[in-house]
């Protein structure tokens, strides 16, 4: 009977959420602004809480922080994360050609899932670096150095061109020809930036898990792409297909996978725990995590609903 109860709740929620306008978000876009704290703004507009899923980054316009952080999205599972005293500018946020300016300041570049007709690039002072696998990706426009904590990236710099492997680093302001070296790691890990980046990562695994569940059976599922959590108050990431681990080791599921969650149980969300231990083989050069016992519910942390996002404008998915 309690379990009934549970689900006629839910199912009201669920469909007065639904039914619903999401206040203060729009269609993700690349350049959505998807969390922002301390002093940001876009141009001369100061960006507080309200700013997150109404705002969007327009070629030429620039995103700037003082004590404060901010993340943009760019292509599905792609997200760009800025320290303080920082400042990027949007040079193209076309699907298929998406370019970010590093002005000042530092940025982390998260990257789950990368397509081949993707064109990802990051443009630090007369440098270009297009990402070529998924991975992360540290830029630092004040000391001119561009490090792959994982994955690769191909550097243009005038007429030189270097791969940069993981775990190396490029010091644009180098004298004579460029080349890579090796970097410890830790100093990267130690920054603040890298925290807040790790602490966002978890949170948008949680809210994918919270989402994807939303799609079981295809319902009102539009594909691949950004959809709008309202629970976390951000758009978060919905693969098409299987399930990916983000550079961080959190967890992204399909709506097709998303029961192989850690937390997820009889089509009910428990809260979610990712997983970083021993696991199983799984799909995309994935993995898939051994079962754990239920953890405790956690209040607002799931049961219903997920609103709007996507490309397509209610939903998700890739098409407007």
């Amino acid at each position: 009977m309690r379990l009934f109860r549970l689900n006629a709740i839910g199912g009201f929620f669920l469909a007065a959420m639904l039914s619903a306008p999401v206040s203060g978000t729009s269609p993700a876009l690349s350049g959505s602004l998807n969390y922002v704290e301390g002093q940001a703004q876009v141009g001369t507009e100061v960006l507080n809480a309200k700013s997150v899923g109404s705002v969007t980054l327009e070629p030429g316009q620039t995103l700037s922080t003082r004590a404060g952080k901010a993340e943009i999205l760019l292509t599905p599972g792609v997200f760009f994360r800025t320290g303080e005293n920082s400042a990027a500018t949007m040079i193209s946020p076309s699907l298929t050609n998406t370019e970010v300016g590093l002005d000042q300041g530092t940025a982390l570049v998260e990257v789950a899932e990368l397509h081949k007709a993707n064109l990802l690039e990051v443009k630090e002072g007369d440098s270009t670096t297009q990402l070529l696998k998924t991975g992360l990706y540290a830029f630092d426009a004040n000391q001119g150095a561009i490090r792959v904590l994982k994955g690769e990236a191909l550097v243009q710099d005038g007429d030189q061109q270097v791969t940069v492997k993981g775990g190396h680093e490029l010091d644009l302001d180098a004298s004579g020809r460029l080349k890579t070296q090796k970097f410890n790691k830790d100093t990267i890990e130690q920054t603040d930036l890298y925290r807040f980046s790790s602490l966002r990562s978890q949170y948008l695994a949680e809210a994918n898990v919270n989402a994807a569940q939303m799609y079981i059976g295809g319902n009102g599922w539009y594909g691949p792409g950004w959809y709008w959590d309202p629970w976390f108050w951000s758009y978060t990431w919905i693969p098409g297909d299987g399930m990916f681990y983000s550079p961080f080791g959190w967890g992204f599921y399909s709506p097709a996978w998303v029961w192989r969650a850690p937390g997820f149980y009889t089509g009910y969300y428990y809260g979610y725990r990712p997983y970083r231990g021993s696991v199983q083989s799984g799909a995309h050069g994935g993995s898939v995590p051994k079962a754990t016992a239920p953890p405790r519910a956690v209040a607002g942390d799931g049961h219903f609903g997920v609103m709007g996002g996507g490309f397509h404008g209610g939903g998700g998915g890739f098409h407007h």
